[in-house]
């Protein structure tokens, strides 16, 4: 047998073509809106993270044009070399007056944020304590980072309370990490009663809120905003690259914790610095949130008409609290023939299965954005009705 051929990923793509979720990648021929050239054909776009529509925003493509045209395209080196120009400078210190909070540190990705954070922050002799259904970042994180881990159930206040009271004592800091929003279901996290319980027990509280960063609180200042809890969650991850339209990550925290990290947080010691262009745009979109909340009214109205219009049809939606819109049909390939179908209507939507969800959960997951018309989300929702019913799904 010659090694060189891989006949083991050979085996492993059969079998995913043989379990009926094989796909390939589509190709988008344009930018990312409420309509999309996809694989050639125009497609209402429902599976985007661009909530607020500003990653095709003129104000933001025109920052990202001036910043290229005097910065250049790249940032040319890690941060604590020469890549730290004065626009990352500047986007931080906008961040941390928009969401109210002492200091930002921003990351290439969200991804990065969270692997760079979360083992900068803890050390052997801690704890971490994570919420089961945490995106795979911070799982990633937690597994990089030299502390003890703790897993408790799903948004499950009696089972947190049971891992505090069992361990807290054996530990010298212990973190509570949680998603603020719930990519899959779009549910939230219980933040108040899991601030209340880390106040009670000593620990710190960690809430990436990738997808309520530009959705919830005023003008989308996140979940802590939304909740009220400003000064008492310790680490509040964000994104730059769902409602802000471009790309990045960020903390928000003390001007120590962004101190300490400009020294042990490895993404920003070793891959280079955020391009020019992308910062300049993240900045004018964080603008144009504290100028007004226009942009989160109308993807709050497009979200709740959406939701009622599938419910009313039939379609079990599970139990967002958010634009997010799970469309739970369980099978997986059911799951993905009913996304083929749609997409073939002339809608995409993607389908979401094992392993990112439970066996036996698959789902559609819409993303509904402020970008999209009354007459998009209606032409959607003829097509849902249509292919559902042909699908016996409805």
């Amino acid at each position: 047998m010659n090694k060189h051929e891989l006949t083991y990923l050979k085996e492993k793509i059969e079998q995913l073509k043989n379990d009926g979720v094989y796909r390939e990648l589509p190709v988008n021929y344009g930018p990312c809106d409420n309509v999309i050239n996809l694989n050639g054909h125009e497609v209402v776009n429902l599976s985007s993270n661009n909530y607020l529509g500003l990653a095709n925003h003129p104000r933001v493509k025109q920052a990202a044009i001036d910043a290229v045209q005097k910065y250049g395209a790249g940032a040319g080196a890690v941060r604590t070399i020469v890549g730290n120009y004065d626009l990352i400078e500047q986007l931080e210190d906008l961040l941390a007056e928009f969401k109210h909070e002492d200091a930002v540190m921003c990351f290439q990705s969200g991804l990065n944020c969270n692997i760079g954070v979360i083992q900068a922050i803890v050390d052997r002799g801690d704890l971490i304590i994570s919420d089961e259904l945490n995106h795979a970042s911070i799982i990633d994180g937690v597994r990089l980072s030299k502390a003890d881990k703790a897993i408790f159930k799903h948004s499950d206040m009696n089972d947190l309370r049971r891992v505090l009271e069992e361990k807290r004592h054996n530990y010298k800091n212990v973190l509570i990490i949680t998603d603020g929003v719930f990519s899959m279901d779009g549910d939230l996290a219980k933040l108040p009663d899991i601030v209340a319980l880390a106040e009670e027990f000593d620990a710190m509280t960690y809430v990436d809120d990738a997808h309520g960063s530009g959705v919830l609180g005023e003008s989308g200042r996140g979940s802590v905003d939304h909740f009220g809890l400003h000064g008492r969650v310790d680490f509040i991850i964000g994104t730059l690259s769902k409602a802000i339209g471009v790309v990045g990550g960020y903390v928000a925290s003390k001007k120590e914790t962004k101190t300490w990290l400009s020294h042990r947080a490895r993404p920003l010691l070793f891959s280079t610095a955020l391009p020019p262009a992308a910062t300049a745009a993240a900045i004018e979109s964080v603008k144009m949130l504290m100028e007004s909340d226009e942009y989160t009214t109308k993807l709050w109205d497009n979200a709740t008409y959406f939701k009622e219009k599938l419910g009313t049809l039939g379609f079990d939606t599970g139990h967002s609290e958010t634009p997010i819109t799970p469309v739970i049909i369980g099978n997986e390939a059911k799951t993905m023939a009913f996304s083929k179908a749609l997409l073939e209507a002339g809608v995409y939507v993607s389908g979401i299965v094992f392993p990112t969800v439970p066996k036996g959960t698959g789902r559609l997951r819409v993303m509904i954005s402020a970008s999209h018309t009354k007459d998009n989300l209606d032409f959607a929702i003829a097509q849902f009705e249509r292919v559902g019913k042909e699908l016996n799904i409805i």
